[in-house]
């Protein structure tokens, strides 16, 4: 993995001018992978004190991910959490003993449909759902290093018959970038238009959320389990203004919560698409971007 030597830059400098001077950070919400976490999914000394500086400052920190519950449980205890845990990109909260606050499952009617668009891509197709994950493939594409990251093992089916109920996350993994791609834009316009004609103004409801959360994968999760969503929640949930909370991430999936919150910081490894969606751009998760960025943005504004 090539590492980013991009400095800490402001990506709004054209507007700086009229930009007003944001409001005292009060939370934190970050991605994990590539962001909290490294490459090789470390959680690094630096990263765990920014945390606990931000704590002694009174600022709250709490993160996302398409990741189920239990795969973040690893991180709970070194980070001391205590604020809600948005797994499965907004699908579903816990509490940090991964109790079930609240969950947003996909209607059962869309999965047929969008594994057959992910068939057609060339995409393999996972199912999150409840505690479990459910592959065809044991040894599959990104399987071996997803049980690695998550910590607990797939369950190998021959179809996903019986499943397709109360489904948290479908997952489409392919190392054709182009055809994940491509296949997020199909997922997004097969699903974007239930048109309510009985209105006097006609309303276009989106069924699904579709974003990769890595460029081999793309989630597809109920229509409000999206980051931005994630920040709204969090927001009526700790009674934080959204002005007053920053996000951190490194993926397009991420883009929705940075259109929520006060400040937004992109990784210094984001393609441009998402760096320019953001505010601030720090180094690379493999530079201690995630420390530097605490350091250099949310701490300052304390």
């Amino acid at each position: 993995m090539s590492l980013s030597t991009t400095n800490p830059t402001t990506n709004k400098e054209r507007a700086a001018a009229s930009t007003k001077t944001p409001a005292t950070i009060r939370l934190l919400v970050a991605d994990v992978d590539g962001t909290l976490v490294t490459h090789e999914k470390v959680l690094t000394e630096r990263a765990r004190d920014a945390v606990a500086k931000m704590r002694s400052a009174g600022i709250q920190f709490a993160m996302t991910s398409g990741r189920p519950p239990r795969g973040m449980e690893m991180l709970i205890a070194p980070l001391a959490l205590t604020t809600p845990i948005a797994a499965f990109n907004g699908g579903m909260f816990v509490k940090p003993d991964l109790s079930v606050i609240e969950q947003r499952v996909l209607q059962a009617d869309v999965i047929e449909p969008a594994m057959e668009t992910m068939r057609k891509h060339g995409l393999d197709t996972w199912i999150y759902r409840g505690t479990d994950w459910f592959v065809h493939e044991r040894h599959g594409p990104h399987v071996d290093r997803e049980e690695w990251t998550v910590k607990f093992p797939p369950t190998v089916v021959s179809n996903f018959n019986g499943l397709t109920n109360d489904v948290a996350k479908l997952v489409g993994v392919s190392d054709d970038l182009k055809a994940v791609c491509e296949c997020e834009a199909a997922v997004r316009e097969q699903f974007a238009a239930k048109v309510h004609t009985r209105q006097t103004n006609p309303q276009r409801e989106t069924l699904v959320s579709a974003a990769r959360s890595q460029p081999y994968y793309l989630d597809v999760t109920h229509p409000e389990a999206n980051k931005g969503y994630v920040v709204t929640r969090l927001s009526e949930m700790l009674r934080i203004p959204t002005e007053q909370i920053a996000t951190i991430g490194d993926m397009p999936n991420d883009m929705t919560m940075f259109e929520k919150s006060g400040i937004s910081i992109a990784m210094g490894q984001a393609s441009e698409e998402v760096k320019s969606a953001a505010t601030y751009t720090t180094t690379s998760s493999e530079e201690e971007g995630f420390a530097k960025a605490v350091e250099d943005w949310v701490l300052r504004n304390e």
